[in-house]
């Protein structure tokens, strides 16, 4: 038995620019000094996919860092500190278990895939804008994409998506903790606090009397549970923050990777089904987060005793590319066979597993399946650049050339 605090640990430099760059063969590196333990700046990271797995499954000894986080940071009292010392995912279990359980039923299979032609004329309508034009910046276009799709969701006119995308993208920025950024990460809160308690008060004052949107669904849910309006505002708020960055950072790489991939990016355009196996065949090959928990109680995994208010790292953003989970982890193969016990995390698991997983499948599938048609044979057109490793993680620009193309009639699979 041995202390996590006596181990000799290798150490990840995840806060320098270099690491965010190429971390793999950073990460390789670790695991041959320590099967899956490391050291970094803020604390200590899980390195190995099992173990991932393993210590996500621990939830009653974990606990998710924002409210700790906050103080570390010293931002108590901010609009961003407040909010992510209140969102659900910090709330003590009881009451996180009442909320998410009031609101699971609105984010299932099912009712992702009811959004489904919405998805599809907001990525048609987006394209018909950007795809003629034949250079663009893909990482910018993405970004248009999920977030036009919740205004859509929630019912909110499209003028007002330009502001708020780039505070969405401060935001999204906070848990690399570079205080640098605060100012501007408070800036943002504000205005989606402002633009948020705006939609509830409109919606409530001119419901919809006929078809509900996903705004009307969760106000009438939270009301049918007892939800306070501070934390139906607080959901909503969480839902527009984690709904951004991921997908958009998903969608970016993954166009990124197939840009190596052709004759992949090709059958995309044709096949509706294959899109689907592409998304989750890109889910282990990258994902954006990195995510904190702090040890709640005291535990010992592998002989290692993990002491009370060590703070944890899982990236996710690595998880699969493990050479001991994935032997041939460095091929992209949407038709890999997928062993029900080593599927890709990006969505976390346990009790805090992503709720909007299904919304987040559903668009990738449905933009993907349009983007291949739309711009044909695309080419890297310049330098990319990279989003800190911590947080959300992901390319800072994609620049790329690419022949427009005509849409096909859309049929079911």
């Amino acid at each position: 038995m041995q202390n996590l605090t006596d181990l000799d640990l290798p150490y990840l430099e995840m806060d320098d620019p270099a690491f965010a760059a190429d971390p793999f063969p950073r990460f390789e590196e670790a695991r041959q000094q320590h099967p899956f333990l490391a050291r970094s700046k803020f604390g200590v990271v899980i390195t190995e996919y099992a173990a991932m797995r393993d210590l996500f499954g621990r939830d009653e000894e974990l606990r998710p860092p924002y409210a700790d986080i906050v103080e570390v940071l010293g931002v108590e009292g901010t609009p961003w500190g407040d909010f992510t010392q209140r969102q659900m995912i910090s709330l003590p279990v009881e009451k996180h278990r009442f909320l998410r359980n009031t609101f699971a039923a609105k984010f299932t299979p099912r009712n992702a895939n009811q959004l489904r032609p919405m998805m599809r004329a907001t990525i048609s309508r987006l394209l018909d804008d950007w795809a003629p034009r034949g250079e663009i910046d893909f990482e910018e276009f993405a970004s248009n994409f999920p977030i036009s799709v919740m205004f859509a969701l929630v019912g909110a006119p499209q003028d007002g998506i330009a502001l708020l995308r780039d505070d969405l993208e401060a935001i999204g920025l906070a848990h690399s903790y570079e205080m640098n950024r605060f100012p501007r990460i408070q800036e943002g809160m504000v205005r989606l606090e402002e633009y948020v308690q705006k939609i509830i008060a409109d919606r409530r004052a001119n419901p919809h009397e006929t078809e509900e949107d996903l705004l009307d669904l969760l106000i009438n849910t939270g009301d049918d549970g007892n939800v306070t309006h501070r934390q139906l505002a607080d959901l909503i708020i969480f839902f527009f923050l984690a709904g951004y960055d991921t997908s958009k950072n998903v969608l970016t790489y993954i166009m990124y990777t197939l840009l190596d991939y052709p004759e992949i990016y090709a059958r995309c355009a044709e096949d509706h089904e294959y899109c689907r196996r592409v998304i989750e065949e890109g889910l282990r090959w990258f994902n954006p987060s990195t995510v904190g928990r702090f040890v709640d109680e005291e535990f010992t995994y592998r002989d290692v005793v993990f002491p009370k208010d060590q703070m944890l790292f899982f990236p996710l953003s690595v998880s699969g590319r493990d050479p001991g989970t994935f032997p041939d982890f460095q091929r992209f193969d949407p038709d890999r066979e997928i062993d029900p016990k080593k599927r890709q995390i990006a969505f976390a698991l346990g009790k805090h597993m992503c709720l909007g997983q299904y919304i987040a499948r559903a668009q990738l599938q449905e933009a993907l399946h349009q983007i291949a048609q739309r711009m044909r044979h695309p080419k890297l057109n310049g330098e990319v650049g990279h989003r800190p490793f911590y947080g959300a993680w992901g390319l800072k620009g994609l620049p790329i050339a690419f022949e427009p193309g005509e849409a096909k009639v859309f049929e079911d699979a």
